[in-house]
């Protein structure tokens, strides 16, 4: 069951699987996806939350995701402790960022935290070290549903970040839907930022 009325689980993952593919569309046409990315990381770069924030996280793109490794250099002159997440069998492990040359194409040609830097004890963060996480994702809706890619990723280091520490998701436009459905474990973001505007999510209440 759900938190909205009692939706059986497998009705919800139907739609969202729906919902899934449709956002998969609209994100692979979307026009000028640097261009556009740079207006959402913009809008991102000026938030109160980013601001505020010692230690900062953020995702690398791939595929079609709105693109965020073009802000990576300047951040890493903010002064601000830059983080960036990689998977190990299929969960998600943190990455104290300090240069780009840390980073290399790895499986898939993601841009990854080189291996010979992942086990040096300083390099590695948990969850609560984090102050502000961006967070990608395939669909949002405005109250801050999300959903990704259905491995649940997000969703399993998101359980153990602080409850004061904001969440904040980056999508085109075209990736806004009316509802998401959710159901018990699933994760509100506080904030979901895109090309047009800065939703204010419902959060972790």
């Amino acid at each position: 069951m759900n938190d909205s009325g009692g939706v059986p689980l497998n009705e919800v993952a139907e739609k969202k699987g729906a919902i899934r593919k449709q956002a998969h569309d609209n994100r692979r046409t979307q026009a000028d996806k640097d261009g556009v990315s740079d207006a959402i990381l913009a809008r991102f770069l000026s938030l109160p939350e980013y601001a505020a924030a010692s230690t900062v996280m953020f995702y690398v793109d791939v595929r079609d995701e709105v693109r965020t490794r073009q802000a990576l250099p300047e951040a890493l002159k903010s002064g601000k402790r830059i983080v960036v997440p990689y998977c190990v069998d299929g969960e998600l492990e943190l990455f104290w960022l300090e240069t780009m040359d840390e980073l290399e194409l790895g499986m898939y040609r993601i841009l990854e935290p080189k291996a010979e830097l992942r086990d040096v004890a300083a390099k590695k963060l948990q969850p609560e070290d984090l102050d502000l996480i961006m967070v990608p994702g395939v669909a949002f809706d405005r109250e801050g549903g999300r959903t990704g890619h259905g491995k649940g990723y997000y969703d399993k280091l998101l359980e153990h970040a602080k409850p004061s520490t904001p969440l904040v998701a980056l999508a085109f436009e075209c990736q806004m839907f009316e509802e998401i459905p959710m159901d018990v474990h699933d994760i509100y973001m506080d904030k979901v930022v895109t090309e047009s505007a800065v939703y204010a999510g419902r959060g972790r209440k």
